[in-house]
This record gives structure tokens, C-alpha cells and sequence, in this order.
């Protein structure tokens, strides 16, 4: 699944993969193996918000940034259980 998809931020807590062409997106919560698998209209404002946290927050981790969007960004709420 997200194995196919380009690694782009790994961190202790989350790992994100991402299609070269932006039109998917796979977000794990790796302690509770949660992942949002997230296409569409889902990709398209995850990319927006991914780079709106990374350009206000430029020193901020991996870790950091997802977690932002995993609790601040909603995106938790397209998690299921992994695997």
C-alpha cells in the first residue's frame, strides 16, 4: 500500500508517503497503527495544508508537522485501524 508510494517525512511518531504527483497521500500514526489513506478532494487539501504547516513552521520536525495535521488538521478523523 503505502510501501509503492514515495517515502516524503518520516519521524519516531508518524511517516508520510505521498504519490510523485500529489494525488495521494498515506499518513500513520505509528504507536496506535492508524493510517489515513487520503485521495481526492482528501489529497488535494491535505497537500495545501501540509505545505501551509511546513512554510509557517519551517524549523519544526517531521514529527511536528504531522502531528499538526494528524490532531490540528482533522486528519485523524480518516484514520482506520493499519493493515
Amino acid at each position: 500500500m503505502a510501501d509503492e508510494l514515495p517515502l516524503v517525512s518520516d519521524g519516531t511518531d508518524y511517516v508520510l508517503h505521498a504519490a510523485s504527483d500529489g494525488t495521494r497521500f498515506v499518513l500513520r500514526f505509528k504507536p496506535d497503527g492508524l493510517v489515513a489513506d487520503m485521495g481526492g478532494e482528501d489529497a488535494d487539501r491535505f497537500r495545501d495544508d501540509y505545505e501551509t504547516v511546513k512554510a509557517q513552521f519551517p524549523d519544526w520536525g517531521s514529527d511536528q508537522v504531522l502531528a499538526q495535521l494528524w490532531d490540528q488538521g482533522g486528519y485523524s478523523w480518516l484514520a482506520a485501524q493499519d493493515g
